[in-house]
């Protein structure tokens, strides 16, 4: 398993024409709530982004990551245009979706959004999830790219404090990439994207696997 030492990799033309092509078309017709930029279970919506999601290359890609097999767990399509245009502080992506609450040293705390349970798991469990950011766009600083902070994976599960101490003594990666390439990352090194300068349009497709092993019964919400 790859150890991903800085926490993200940038790979580029890693769609090919006709699949970017593909999912560009589907999503077209699509406009997105106003000020919500996101479209959560992508995967149970749009039947490009489905079988991408669920491919062999998707799957073959995210093993090399993880320790055993790969299961989609998460599926969100984003949109930064001038009507969506937001700001995402440094954070960590730490809290999963399940479909029932179970008892768990280092899982919590639990909370119930949609009907569905949500929790932060212990960090051997993100520690077995990968994230795929496909960049369906152009991605760059003026459109309000990602940025990272290399190797934030390795702290654990931090606080608001430690974020904020950590961001002020570190420099940031400005992950900018081509249509058609993905950002892969670690879901808890620390992330954020300020409001593009330049809006237009910035789709992303945000796909998270993970080959951690639930409690019998338990599965990905």
């Amino acid at each position: 398993m790859p150890a991903l030492e800085d926490g993200y990799e940038i790979i580029g033309e890693f769609l090919s024409h006709d699949q970017l092509v593909a999912i560009i078309s589907e999503i077209e017709s699509i406009e997105l709530p106003a000020k919500v930029g996101g479209i959560r279970n992508a995967e149970k919506k749009f039947s490009s982004i489905r079988e991408l999601a669920n491919s062999e290359k998707l799957r073959i890609q995210a093993k090399k990551y993880l320790s055993g097999k790969a299961s989609l767990v998460r599926a969100i399509l984003f949109n930064k245009t001038t009507e969506n245009n937001w700001l995402v502080t440094w954070h960590q992506d730490r809290t999963i979706a399940v479909s029932e609450r179970f008892e768990r040293n280092q899982w919590g705390p639990w909370s119930v959004k949609d009907g569905i349970h949500h929790v932060q798991p212990s960090v051997d469990a993100l520690n077995q999830m990968i994230t795929f950011r496909i960049h369906l766009d152009d991605t760059s600083q003026e459109n309000g790219c990602l940025k990272i902070l290399p190797k934030s994976q390795k702290l654990g599960i931090l606080d608001h404090g430690s974020i904020q101490d950590y961001v002020q003594n570190h420099n940031p990666i400005i992950c900018e990439a081509l249509a058609g390439s993905v950002l892969v990352m670690r879901p808890h090194i620390l992330h954020s994207s300020s409001k593009a300068s330049n809006p237009s349009q910035r789709r992303v497709l945000h796909l998270e696997y993970s080959s951690f092993k639930l409690p019998p019964g338990v599965a990905w919400a």
